[in-house]
């Protein structure tokens, strides 16, 4: 099992390290050593509390879909000209920014503040590793 330092956890929780060690001696997360006798955690064990940790919003329309991928958030950005428009919301953590046409911006109503829904139905994802194991 791969072991997460305690400042990788953090940054991939969004929270401090602080944070991290309260939940190492509170019994969140095992403690670990890793190779170098620094305190880390095992990597499942982070990846499941990072699920219980990620409950955003109820999508606010109650909407019926097949994509499994919803994204409730803010929107923060709007770029449009006559055509085209740049739409970015923060959806907890993540940013995701959809290109949409002008019309589709004025006939959602929205603006900057309001809440939408990102929904990414996609066929292809791409999945990285910083090690490359496994790369063909």
């Amino acid at each position: 099992m791969p072991t997460i330092r305690v400042s990788e956890a953090a940054r991939f929780l969004g929270v401090s390290d602080d944070t991290v060690r309260r939940w190492t001696e509170n019994g969140s997360l095992t403690p670990r050593k890793d190779d170098a006798g620094r305190l880390a955690v095992d990597g499942l064990e982070l990846a499941r509390h990072a699920q219980k940790l990620a409950q955003l919003p109820a999508d606010p329309h109650h909407t019926g879909s097949s994509a499994r991928n919803r994204f409730v958030g803010l929107v923060t950005g709007i770029k449009a000209d006559s055509v085209m428009a740049q739409v970015e919301l923060q959806c907890g953590p993540f940013r995701v920014v959809s290109l949409m046409s002008s019309e589709a911006v004025k006939e959602l109503g929205l603006e900057l503040g309001s809440v939408a829904t990102a929904v990414v139905k996609a066929t292809t994802v791409i999945i990285e590793t910083p090690q490359g194991k496994g790369a063909a």
